[in-house]
């Protein structure tokens, strides 16, 4: 079944030194954009970390050190592969929890603004997850009857997880060929930054999902406790829940809309 699309729907996957949001990087990315009209770009690059691929990662991906020693490096193609994506949704498998964090923390670091506004997110995985409880291979071979030859590679398993999409609607009456309510089924708990410290509550407001503070609201926290916005800026956590809980203290402060 072909999706509807009111805008281009990015589906894409990473391969990377490791799984820390926070401090793993990109050695592969690859994007296959589909177009309302369900025409397809796609975009496939090595990318060198700049900080040694661990073994056990290798043995994952069969990318190593000396694959990537004279691929660009994030930054170096940051701009295009953001252009790239510009204007759509993103799509791909355990993407909410691991693959669009991590590319969001890439972009931040490589300077440039990328935000989840005007987005949906669709994350196969959790659709099939809710429905099947597989691994993408198992998924591949349960709705599209087709072993996944070459798992584990950016490509593949790119490809691999647009088919699985197509073929979930296919199958389940109860999903809705819409992004948006893709979106909303994808997400356990929707979260405002993505690493899953600030989540919206019933009502929609922004609460921390941590600490001594979890379940509060953070424009109340902000205001009752100057000092905490301080400390998580100075703390290790993710650039990108930095970027939101800055954003937030500018609305509080009316500084932005």
């Amino acid at each position: 079944m072909n999706l509807k699309l009111k805008k281009p729907i990015a589906f894409f996957d990473l391969e990377t030194t490791g799984v820390e949001v926070g401090k793993d990087r990109i050695v592969e990315i690859s994007i296959l954009k589909v177009n309302p009209n369900q025409s397809t770009e796609s975009k496939t690059m090595r990318i060198n970390p700049t900080i040694p691929i661990p073994k056990d990662a290798s043995k994952i991906h069969g990318i190593t050190d000396d694959d990537v020693k004279d691929a660009p490096t994030f930054k170096q193609e940051a701009k295009n592969i953001f252009k790239f994506i510009e204007g759509c949704d993103l799509a791909g498998f355990n993407s909410n929890n691991f693959d669009i964090p991590l590319l969001a923390e890439e972009f931040l670091r490589a300077d440039v603004d990328f935000t989840l506004k005007n987005r949906n997110l669709v994350d196969v995985q959790v659709i099939f997850h809710k429905m099947e409880q597989r691994t993408l291979s198992a998924a591949y071979k349960f709705y599209c009857n087709k072993e996944l030859e070459g798992a584990h590679g950016a490509e593949a398993d790119t490809k691999a997880t647009y088919e699985v999409l197509q073929a979930q609607l296919d199958m389940y009456n109860e999903l809705e060929n819409d992004i948006e309510s893709l979106s909303k089924i994808s997400y356990h708990k929707k979260s405002a930054d993505l690493a899953g410290r600030i989540v919206y509550n019933k009502e929609g407001q922004e609460v921390f999902n941590f600490g001594k503070y979890s379940g509060k609201s953070v424009e109340e926290v902000l205001e009752k406790d100057q000092g905490y916005f301080s400390w998580m800026m100075n703390a290790d956590f993710p650039l990108y829940t930095k970027k939101v809980l800055t954003e937030i203290k500018l609305r509080k402060s009316g500084l932005i809309g």
